[in-house]
């Protein structure tokens, strides 16, 4: 059989490269998160907030994992337990290799929402996907008005990036927790992400909003900020559909019209609560 091109194996981007694990943080009984580093000969490549890559584990699959936190030259990816794919990545320890495809999809318009106040809203592992958002915020606080971070688990040892929220708060960002579940313990707020946004302290007039977690948690939060003074058009959501190609071919993540690998995964709210009101047979 003949070898693939040296130079069609480096563009295809059908094709993994061999990334390294460098660490591997259990967060919870069912996350982890994994510290990827490009192996020799492997360009990495810059990436945006919102944006995710395909993780392959050799002879097991591949799926989309959205992008943590991290640099071109080393990303983390923050990852739960849910299928074959998943846990043999969880399984994964430093040293070993993973295959990579990515940057892919559309990223969170943080940048242009430079001046407004910043609500961030996140349901369980949907603070996976934000905590990128949250960390430029940190970086440029001055380009921001308030900040707000709102953020709900199953229950308090589900629990992402405990160790992030004080430092979060010293940057003057707002974090306000609730579960779903408490446990005798837990002395904070239990009950859904939407009764957070009474605690949270920005104009709606000028606020731009991101938000990732079950899609009907991101229904109903929205339209709490709505009421809250947030305009739709300035609600942001990543949309966590079923992408296995990443690059529009398979189509089995299309909703209506929209390619969620290619035309998302970040949208406008008043896109995706246009189709995802459309029941699906």
């Amino acid at each position: 059989m003949a070898s693939v091109p040296e130079a069609v194996a480096q563009t295809d981007p059908m094709l993994p490269e061999a990334w390294q694990v460098e660490s591997v943080v259990r967060d919870t009984v069912d996350v982890v998160t994994l510290e990827l580093t490009p192996q020799a000969g492997v360009a990495a490549t810059a990436w945006l907030p919102g944006q995710f890559n395909m993780l392959y584990v050799f002879g097991v699959g591949e799926v989309p994992i959205s992008i943590a936190s991290g640099t071109a030259g080393r990303v983390l990816h923050t990852i739960r337990e849910v299928g074959p794919v998943s846990r043999a990545l969880g399984a994964l320890a430093p040293g070993d290799s993973v295959g990579l495809r990515g940057p892919f999809g559309t990223p969170w318009p943080i940048a242009a929402a430079h001046g407004a106040d910043i609500v961030v809203a996140a349901g369980g592992i949907g603070l996976a996907p934000l905590r990128p958002v949250i960390e430029q915020v940190c970086r440029e606080r001055d380009a921001y008005g308030a900040a707000v971070v709102l953020y709900g688990a199953r229950t308090p040892a589900d629990q992402l990036f405990p160790d992030r929220y004080d430092v979060w708060r010293a940057q003057d960002i707002q974090f306000e927790m609730t579960v779903d579940h408490a446990d005798p313990q837990w002395q904070g707020n239990v009950g859904v992400v939407t009764t957070l946004v009474r605690r949270a302290r920005f104009d709606g007039g000028r606020a731009e909003a991101f938000l990732c977690g079950p899609e009907v948690m991101m229904r109903f939060t929205a339209q709490e900020l709505e009421r809250a003074g947030v305009r739709p058009a300035r609600t942001w959501v990543s949309m966590e559909r079923n992408m296995q190609c990443a690059l529009g071919f398979c189509g089995h993540c299309q909703l209506g019209p929209e390619f969620i690998c290619m035309d998302g995964p970040v949208f406008a709210w008043p896109r995706m609560r246009e189709l995802i009101a459309v029941r699906e047979l």
